[in-house]
């Protein structure tokens, strides 16, 4: 069953002939051989910016500079891999994409909610893998059913404190989270004209919006208001 995928980003600004560059992180060699040798068969759609093996080596790289988008084995050299996906979002606002042997759904999930937007197993084809980066890299989520299902499904706070966050919504914030549920996967410039806002004052919306109901990212505002049913209607 291939993955499913939500887009919720804006893709990153690149020339049609530009390669995705690729990072490589896995603490396996014969593995970190094959993705090597993965990339390069994707030339000149993909190309190769650097590897590591371990999350200190990974995060202190150079060439993170010159990367779009992170391959993450969920565990390195010096432990969990986990640890490395916030710093790469938030701090070199990079894209990452697990690739995991692991089964473990929950950690999957906290991958996802700490920034990454994709995960693939190693059993999975690698044609897979490469659609995953390609999707990921465009701005969309590339996640199994069950992995989709169980982040809708979990409680993002008590009953009480959601409903208490979600009275202090204005009408036309309400406005907007419907739009973005209505919407899934709509472009930030196709939901502002929908809404007959601009793009800025849209961003200026959610900010307000993550901030009211304690949330970060729109994946998770949309999980919410699966979660509490603010879009239906």
């Amino acid at each position: 069953m291939r993955p499913a995928a939500l887009s919720e980003l804006p893709a990153r600004a690149a020339a049609p002939s530009e390669p995705i560059r690729v990072f490589l992180a896995d603490d396996h060699g014969v593995t970190l051989w094959g993705l090597h040798k993965l990339i390069q068969s994707a030339a000149p759609r993909l190309a190769l910016a650097g590897s590591a093996s371990s999350c200190s080596e990974l995060l202190a790289h150079r060439a993170l500079g010159e990367t779009d988008l992170v391959l993450l084995d969920l565990e390195l050299a010096d432990g969990s891999a986990l640890e490395c996906v916030a710093p790469l979002v938030e701090r070199h606002g990079l894209r990452v994409v697990l690739l995991t042997g692991d089964l473990d759904t929950a950690q999957h999930r906290e991958a996802v909610q700490r920034g990454a937007r994709g995960v693939v197993l190693k059993s999975q084809p690698t044609a897979l893998i490469l659609e995953a980066i390609d999707r990921v890299h465009r701005g969309e989520l590339w996640v199994g059913r069950a992995l989709m299902t169980a982040l809708v499904e979990q409680k993002l706070g008590p009953a009480d404190d959601a409903t208490r966050r979600i009275g202090t919504l204005t009408p036309k914030e309400v406005q907007v989270i419907q739009a973005l549920v209505h919407q899934r996967g709509a472009k930030s410039l196709v939901l502002a004209a929908e809404l007959g806002m601009s793009e800025n004052t849209l961003r200026n919306h959610l900010t307000v919006i993550y901030a009211k109901l304690g949330v970060q990212r729109r994946l998770n505002l949309y999980l919410y208001a699966l979660e509490h049913r603010i879009g239906k209607g």
